[in-house]
């Protein structure tokens, strides 16, 4: 079996994405970053629980906390502050962590260079996303033809984005045509214990939600 190498936050977006890549027949090897963010706990829980869920036995944790280090983000930095959602915001939000995917992405292909995978499946999203630069098509067709030159002449690997021009209804409904588990799935900014509903993640969450018609089994406080 083909395997590929998939990034798994913990979030709504990835673990829909883990059940596309499982439906598209490969094996999933799954990577958790930990980078000092606000809701660092709860993530990684809801990393263990969707790995369980799914039988997915080749994991890798890394830590990169320098990026707390390097600031400039209130996912990061505790002197910034996660603030409510704003609809039809236009910019860059502060939750924006500079260059995170470039950090995750080249973590990725070391590993998938040790493991002979031939993909690395992000999910990122460009229709309903807070417009992060590096969540862009473009981005990753750039960074597919960095990894080509720079890895061993055999080395194939694949970026694949299956939910980026999704839009986070979309995203819903084929997470709940696969049984993507979205009660284990964790997207809050801000807190570890119960989401807050009002951040900017949660907020598109119960966006998509609402918009799909399906119930979020996840608890809110607001």
């Amino acid at each position: 079996m083909k395997k590929a190498i998939v990034l798994l936050s913990g979030g709504l977006d990835s673990a829909v994405t883990v059940s596309i890549a499982k439906e598209l027949g490969f094996q999933v090897a799954a990577l958790h970053l930990n980078y000092g963010q606000l809701t660092q706990e709860a993530e990684f829980r809801s990393f263990n629980s969707l790995c369980k869920h799914f039988g997915i036995s080749e994991t890798l944790n890394v830590d990169i906390n320098y990026l707390t280090q390097i600031g400039g983000s209130s996912l990061t930095d505790t002197k910034m502050t996660v603030g409510d959602a704003v609809p039809d915001f236009e910019g860059i939000p502060n939750t924006y962590v500079p260059f995170r995917n470039a950090n995750i992405l080249a973590i990725a292909v070391s590993w998938a260079e040790i493991l002979g995978a031939e993909g690395i499946f992000i999910g990122a999203n460009q229709v309903d996303s807070s417009g992060y630069p590096d969540t862009r098509a473009d981005f990753f067709e750039a960074f597919e033809k960095m990894v080509d030159l720079g890895t061993k002449p055999e080395t194939k690997i694949k970026i694949y984005t299956p939910i980026i021009k999704m839009s986070k209804k979309e995203i819903v409904e084929v997470g709940s045509r696969l049984n993507t588990p979205f009660e284990l799935t964790w997207s809050c900014y801000r807190e570890n214990e119960i989401a807050c509903g009002t951040c900017d993640s949660c907020h598109l969450r119960l966006k998509g939600f609402e918009e799909a018609g399906i119930t979020d089994p996840i608890q809110y406080d607001n």
